[in-house]
């Protein structure tokens, strides 16, 4: 690819890393801060590393995964890789939104609960996190050849009519 349509991949593959960075740096700082919460702190501790775990999951992790799953999803067409590694590595990338909710579901819990909820310990969010960011790492740097898994006959046409009498327009 040359010129504008060169210009335009590069662009939103800056913006898929840009923003893909983002979202797993806040896939490890929010178990950390949530992790900080204590059973008898002060009301005021308690508020303030709150409205910082919402406000930072709401308004600058959440979004950059939006921001990182779109650029992603449209790489995916300009680049036209429609390849079994690839497959695999949205699936790792569904691990990762799994892992952002359950995060979510925390961070929710803990405004709810008004101090009375404490939350789990960060590692196994972490090493899940981390373990799936290896994972994604791997798979794209490495594009290593993933056996096509899908049987024969659904990637050949079958040659038999509709089961229906009419043909939608």
């Amino acid at each position: 690819m040359t010129g504008f349509a060169g210009l335009a991949v590069s662009f939103v593959k800056f913006v898929h890393i840009a923003a893909l960075v983002i979202w797993c740096a806040g896939l490890f700082a929010l178990p950390l801060m949530l992790g900080k919460h204590e059973a008898g702190e002060a009301q005021s501790d308690y508020a303030r590393l709150r409205l910082l775990t919402h406000d930072s999951y709401a308004f600058i992790v959440t979004p950059a995964a939006v921001i990182a799953i779109a650029a992603g999803t449209a790489l995916i067409y300009l680049r036209g890789v429609f390849v079994p590694w690839m497959f695999a590595k949205l699936v790792a990338v569904g691990l990762l939104v799994a892992l952002h909710c359950w995060t979510g579901h925390v961070v929710m819990l803990m405004s709810e609960r008004r101090g009375s909820y404490t939350p789990p310990s960060p590692v196994p969010l972490l090493a899940g996190s981390f373990a799936t960011m290896i994972a994604v790492l791997l798979l794209v740097l490495g594009k290593p050849v993933v056996p096509d898994l899908v049987p024969d006959w659904l990637t050949k046409p079958q040659n038999r009519q509709l089961p229906v009498d009419e043909t939608p327009i």
